[in-house]
């Protein structure tokens, strides 16, 4: 089954409402039209109106939002809903982030929450589940996936899989020193395959495209999505420079021209 390749840019904590304006500008230009890729920027909060308006205006990128709460609505200060995201035109939201998870406590029943409200506000989750390094030596990677999997999964149907992203991101890639080789992505991306396979069946499992998110880059890229299943990238640091993520844009758009 051919997966349209998803690169998305994940700016976390930076870029303004200005500085995002600067970035769009320019990077929107590249594109004349739809591309063989789907384009991702997810923005902070404050800056997704801006990002909004460049957006809004492209074939070839769409707007995500970096976090939301489960809940519809109500007393959750400084917390952001489905329809509120839906309002101001985001396509997805990524849920589940390593970051979310290490730092502000998330575990895999309160992500599920989040997984299940956004697909029922018909927005498309890019959920993201990965070992730390800990994990990894310790050999529970398979463990440590499969229960994220599953449990932010919970009760979530075959037919709304069918908007799901899964990202994997090998915490231990990150500031450590360490890398992931293309080949431990694969492994690991073949194994999500598998779970997934097992929950949903070979064919819902072969039409979800998981993503790597472990400090992908421009001189990384190729060699990492020409891999079976590495079907994209969410990217961080790249991503934070037009001209580096326009670089691993194309490295996606190469692979799936390649394919087609």
């Amino acid at each position: 089954m051919s997966r349209t390749p998803i690169i998305a840019a994940n700016w976390k904590m930076n870029q303004t409402p200005s500085e995002t304006a600067t970035f769009l500008e320019k990077f929107v230009g590249f594109f004349d039209g739809k591309t063989a890729v789907d384009i991702v920027i997810a923005p902070p909060f404050v800056s997704i109106p801006k990002a909004s308006e460049f957006i809004g205006q492209s074939e070839a990128v769409d707007l995500s939002a970096q976090n939301m709460s489960p809940e519809p609505s109500g007393a959750f200060t400084g917390e952001i809903s489905a329809a509120m995201l839906n309002e101001l035109g985001c396509d997805y939201v990524i849920l589940g982030h390593s970051e979310r998870r290490t730092l502000f406590g998330e575990d895999d029943a309160f992500i599920n929450r989040k997984v299940r409200a956004a697909c029922e506000a018909g927005l498309k989750p890019i959920l993201c589940i990965g070992e730390t390094l800990e994990e990894r030596d310790a050999g529970r990677i398979e463990e440590v996936l499969k229960t994220q999997l599953e449990g932010s999964l919970a009760d979530v149907t075959a037919e709304q899989m069918a908007d799901i992203v899964i990202a994997y991101e090998p915490v231990w890639a990150i500031g450590t020193g360490r890398t992931a080789t293309p080949e431990q992505a694969q492994e690991a991306h073949a194994y999500v395959r598998s779970v997934l396979a097992g929950k949903y069946g070979e064919e819902v499992a072969n039409g979800v495209r998981i993503q790597y998110g472990g400090s992908a880059k421009p001189a990384n890229a190729g060699e990492l999505i020409s891999q079976p299943d590495i079907d994209g990238f969410l990217v961080g640091g790249a991503s934070l420079d037009p001209d580096s993520f326009h670089e691993i844009v194309k490295a996606g758009v190469a692979e799936a021209q390649g394919n087609s």
